[in-house]
């Protein structure tokens, strides 16, 4: 599966029940690419500003949160999931589920897919890993950081 048939899929489905209809479509490889595809790009999102960025959207984060919000992030979409790697301060623009409601229902597509088939909840391939750290600038949640570090975000949603 290439980048641009990974993100087509990705992109075109507008709910998470959408988006496993589509994966269900799949054969076994390009599922599994998909799978790798998304868990590559979610560990990739394992960094401090999406992190902040979840926390004032959401009015807090935990790491469970965060796991759901990057794969939420990702429904959104190519141009949206690189422009807030680039700058988490960017999502003020973009319309969101700041309630979260959805957010889990994005977490691990194609577990849904084998669920189908084998009536067993598992992945296509090995379990993804995840960073054990976060990358980039740490923010501590009881200062006005965040606020100064996502102005916009805070505006628009703290």
């Amino acid at each position: 599966m290439t980048d641009a048939r990974f993100w087509d899929v990705l992109q075109s489905s507008s709910l998470p029940e959408a988006l496993h209809a589509q994966l269900a479509t799949l054969g076994d490889g390009d599922l599994l690419d998909f799978e790798r595809r998304h868990a590559e790009l979610h560990a990739e999102a394992y960094d401090w500003g999406l992190w902040g960025a979840a926390y004032v959207l959401h009015g807090g984060c935990s790491d469970d949160t965060f796991v759901d919000f990057r794969a939420y992030l990702l429904s959104l979409g190519r141009d949206v999931y690189e422009s807030a790697r680039a700058d988490p301060d960017s999502l003020a623009y973009v319309s969101l589920d700041a309630a979260g409601e959805t957010w889990e229902d994005w977490t691990s597509p194609t577990m849904h897919v084998i669920h189908q088939r084998t009536g067993q909840w598992a992945f296509a391939g090995s379990p993804p890993t995840s960073p054990l750290h976060p990358t980039g600038e740490e923010w501590q949640e009881d200062s006005d950081e965040l606020a100064r570090r996502f102005p916009r975000l805070t505006a628009a949603y703290a």
